[in-house]
């Protein structure tokens, strides 16, 4: 079996193939200070005999890596450092590019096909482009739901730290339900018109693949997107793996 992970800056997502199938989904957060306590139950339950982790947390990674080698006894393979996405990355800088943004394009392609747009609602949210040729363009950077109520809180004198939640209505009639409704359908008319700015360069037909831990609350706000797979970026693991090891 393998386990694929995903670092991000808040949760480690964390999926279970048995060959294409995904058994199991499970998080801990980025932050935990010991990895192989919760990974022990997993390693119990499962025969894991590989891992594959795609990160934008080197020091996570680093972490995670000898908690791997040493209840494995196998070295994880690294995405961008053991195995390279193979497409071709239009970038200004390359390197620049997150490697979970680079497996959602992966994934993206090998699933729903191109042209394409994949946005991600995780702790920033990512917009990326791919070309009818399967190329990656390029794309959007954002701040996240939750990074945008903190900033709220942080950066005003009177407004409370609240928890991202659904709105109870669109014109907010407390202060809390108005700042709900500010950054949830905010950001959700934020997406729908890039993405229609996207589909003017794209194509009118070009699809819209959503996922990320804040897709569950954003995605009956917005009109513009075609599909959700909140495990995308783990079914690109599984799939780059595949790639490499057939």
């Amino acid at each position: 079996m393998l386990l694929a992970a995903d670092i991000g800056n808040t949760n480690i997502n964390f999926g279970v193939f048995n060959g294409k199938k995904l058994l199991k989904r499970f998080i801990i957060p980025t932050q935990e200070p010991v990895y192989a306590k919760p990974l022990a139950k997993i390693f119990k339950q499962y025969v894991i005999q590989q891992a594959i982790v795609c990160s934008v947390v080197p020091q996570s990674t680093v972490k995670l890596e000898k908690t791997f080698n040493r209840s494995l006894h196998t070295k994880a393979v690294i995405v961008g450092r053991d195995y390279i996405v193979p497409i071709k990355n239009l970038y200004r800088y390359p390197h620049q590019v997150g490697q979970d943004r680079l497996v959602n394009a992966y994934a993206g392609i090998m699933l729903y096909g191109a042209p394409l747009v994949v946005i991600d609602f995780g702790t920033a949210v990512t917009f990326d482009v791919i070309s009818k040729r399967k190329e990656y363009i390029g794309g959007m950077i954002l701040p996240g739901l939750s990074i945008s109520l903190d900033a709220l809180n942080k950066r005003t004198a009177l407004l409370p730290r609240i928890k991202l939640q659904k709105p109870r209505e669109f014109i907010g009639k407390d202060t809390k339900n108005s700042m709900l409704s500010g950054i949830v359908y905010g950001f959700a008319c934020l997406t729908d018109n890039l993405v229609e700015r996207i589909k003017a360069k794209t194509g009118a037909n070009t699809p819209v693949v959503a996922t990320g831990g804040n897709i569950p609350l954003i995605r009956a706000f917005c009109k513009k997107i075609d599909k959700i797979d909140q495990d995308l970026t783990l079914k690109g693991l599984y799939l780059l793996y595949e790639r490499y090891t057939q």
